[in-house]
């Protein structure tokens, strides 16, 4: 059977690292960036050597948060991997951690490895661990900790079990792969974490057998689209809604009117992104916006029949209609 893959590799600053004689990870954002610069190049050359010898052909693919935000190059990053699939190459991806301040700061491969999942539409993420995947405790402290075989959902209970462990070198721990299982979940794909550098593991993950931690999928799974907007943009902004605005959103599946808003926060523009806050303050959905932050000001806790009045003008009756809105569990 024939399996069209897609590997997000981290590595580049590591890689770097070595190269520039530095024996641990540099603090400084320039001194990061001429590691990741270096880093790049020998990545991919050995990503080159190593599937050449099965006669498979790699292309690498540097990415920024900015290349997924954006709709139209988000789906032409999807149009470039799915014509490398057609001609069986095996797409490379990593963030490109040269250009890019604030991923470098603040993001890992973990995460974008669940927004590639969204991308070429996965079947399956696969993610190599330095461990055999989640434990009931951390396995370094505690003697009696047990491999957990299987997640049906990633409760705050399961993030907890992930702890907030990370390496000296690399960026992620357990933690970020549980939330990063958690994305993919949203999507409908299912996660598998093993040990990489178990011989064999993946092999064995392909054969059915049991390994590793295995987190099922979402039993609704978002579309493509609304798992852009929830889990790909950052939020500009939030909207405070009162309880039976709320309700209306998980309960009834309804668009946010603007007589449910009783406070806004931030400043942002037509078709941003912002979060809905319940009466308690919990982001409860995410969705893009109808109107100005200052204009939903004027027009909140009114009826949409006053929004004209109130304006001037009306673009719509939504504040954020419910094919722009996604609840978070």
């Amino acid at each position: 059977k024939r399996i069209e893959i897609v590997v997000v590799s981290s590595g580049a600053i590591s890689a770097g690292m070595g190269r520039l004689g530095l024996k641990k990870r540099p603090s400084d954002i320039p001194v990061k960036q001429a590691a990741a610069a270096v880093g790049q190049g020998h990545l991919i050359w050995s990503y080159e050597e190593a599937f050449g010898r099965h006669k498979k052909k790699v292309a690498q693919i540097l990415l920024t948060a900015d290349d997924l935000k954006n709709r139209r190059r988000f789906l032409n990053a999807r149009n470039a991997l799915e014509s490398l699939f057609y001609y069986k190459v095996i797409p490379i991806i990593n963030e490109n951690d040269t250009v890019v301040v604030e991923e470098i700061k603040f993001g890992d491969n973990d995460h974008l490895s669940a927004l590639v999942t969204n991308l070429v539409r996965a079947d399956l993420l696969l993610i190599l661990s330095d461990v055999d995947g989640l434990y009931s405790r951390d396995p370094n402290l505690h003697q009696d900790a047990h491999l957990i075989p299987m997640v049906e959902k990633v409760t705050d209970k399961v993030i907890a079990m992930a702890g907030d462990s990370m390496s000296g070198i690399g960026t992620g721990g357990m933690r970020s792969k549980v939330l990063t299982a958690r994305t993919a979940a949203a999507f409908g794909t299912p996660t598998l974490i093993i040990d990489g550098h178990q011989k064999g593991a993946i092999q064995a993950a392909f054969q059915g057998e049991e390994i590793g931690t295995l987190f099922l999928a979402g039993k609704d799974p978002l579309s493509s689209r609304k798992h852009w907007i929830a889990y790909t943009l950052n939020t500009k902004g939030s909207l405070h809604l009162d309880a039976g605005a709320a309700e209306a959103l998980l309960k009834k599946g309804k668009s946010l009117l603007p007589s449910g808003i009783k406070a806004v926060s931030g400043r942002f523009e037509i078709g941003d992104p912002v979060s809905c806050l319940g009466p308690r303050g919990e982001e409860i959905a995410r969705g893009l916006v109808n109107y100005h932050s200052y204009e939903i000001e004027k027009i909140m806790g009114r009826k949409t029949g006053e929004i004209e009045k109130i304006l001037g003008y009306k673009y719509y009756d939504e504040v954020i209609h419910r094919d722009n809105l996604v609840i978070l569990e």
